[in-house]
């Protein structure tokens, strides 16, 4: 019996499916842990996380905010490109 291309084709395609990256998700989980950090050093500084106005922000506030800046740039960088299995 020879194979038709076309069937080999969607034999290989059906074969790969489960080899997918769940990169959202891992994406989700990094945001997810960006923002805790951020409650928390908001907490530290004796603050609510946003309930603070950017123009009255005191510099303990800022620090927080340039750190959950970072994180969130990191997370969008490497989670939502990397295999999740």
């Amino acid at each position: 019996m020879r194979l038709s291309p076309i069937f080999v084709f969607f034999v290989t395609s059906l074969a790969l499916v489960h080899q997918t990256h769940a990169g959202p998700i891992s994406y989700g989980i990094c945001q997810t842990g960006c923002n805790a950090l951020a409650v928390a050093c908001y907490a530290a500084a004796g603050f609510t996380f946003g309930t603070i106005a950017a123009p009255a922000a005191p510099a303990a506030i800022v620090s927080c905010n340039s750190a959950l800046g970072a994180c969130s740039a990191s997370c969008a960088s490497v989670a939502l490109f990397s295999p999740t299995p």
